[in-house]
């Protein structure tokens, strides 16, 4: 009987440590309350998110999310009137894609396809200046322009509304005109938050001539990679005293690197 005892005991001490160390886990944010019309689609895009099991609640990834995030944030937070989140979603792709209402999404396999802290940084900025411009508010009032119907009403259809919102996100390309405004504002953001600029060219550069097939989704649906390079290289060289002081080769970046104990897939209820 006393092994017994001694066996259970060591059960609940695992037990516990198992619940602990959930605990401590790094979590998601809450999302945005709906309070206007941009909130409101923003919370329907997340809850249809949850509902598909993408949304991840907690990981060690956030932990690296996290301070980049933060930093983007702050420095971006003037130029929106509601706060970014920053959301963790479980994707085979690298990807991220913005909102409205200010939520940001970020697949898991982006953090551990990333090479530098510039490449998350630069993908981060371009998604908040999505945000800031409210490009995908305006793609969604085009949509419900064409087909007659106004958001307002559109959103009483509930999920059909979601899910089509969502597929849009995930695969609709803007004109090379919006990618590459979101390009410069998102470089801006970036020297602001004291992250190289020139992230997002390196991103750029190394999938320029590269098998379409191993292109991330980041980056296969925005048009005319080369040119948007040339923009914002024009950029920098237009503005000196932001820019210069930023170092443009990639041997100067930051390793970016994911929590040993992060795992490399994180399985849904769809897997």
């Amino acid at each position: 009987m006393p092994k017994l005892q001694h066996s259970k005991s060591g059960i609940r001490i695992a037990l516990l440590l198992v619940v602990v160390s959930i605990a401590c886990m790094a979590q998601a944010p809450a999302p945005e309350p709906a309070s206007d019309q941009e909130t409101e689609l923003g919370l329907a895009v997340y809850n249809e998110l949850r509902d598909q099991g993408e949304i991840i609640e907690s990981s060690p990834l956030y932990e690296s999310l996290g301070p980049v995030a933060k930093r983007i944030s702050r420095a971006a937070q003037s130029r929106y009137p509601h706060p970014f989140k920053f959301f963790l979603v479980h994707e085979s792709k690298p990807n991220a894609f913005s909102a409205p209402g200010g939520n940001v999404y970020v697949t898991d396999s982006l953090l551990f396809f990333v090479k530098n802290t510039e490449q998350l940084a630069g993908t981060l900025c371009h998604e908040v200046s999505h945000t800031i411009h409210r490009d995908a508010t305006h793609r969604i009032e085009e949509q419900k322009r064409i087909v007659g119907r106004e958001i307002g009403a559109a959103i009483l259809l509930g999920p059909s509304l979601a899910i089509a919102i969502v597929g849009d996100l995930h695969s609709a390309a803007y004109s090379r005109e919006i990618e590459s405004s979101a390009d410069v504002t998102g470089s801006d953001i970036c020297a602001a938050a004291g992250y190289n600029p020139w992230g997002l060219v390196w991103l750029f550069q190394e999938f320029q001539n590269a098998d379409p097939d191993q292109i991330p989704q980041l980056l296969s649906d925005h048009p005319a990679n080369g040119t948007r390079i040339q923009t914002l290289e024009e950029h920098f060289r237009d503005e000196p005293s932001v820019f210069s002081k930023f170092n443009p080769s990639p041997k100067s970046a930051t390793a970016f690197r994911v929590p040993k104990e992060a795992p490399e897939h994180f399985l849904t209820p769809g897997d």
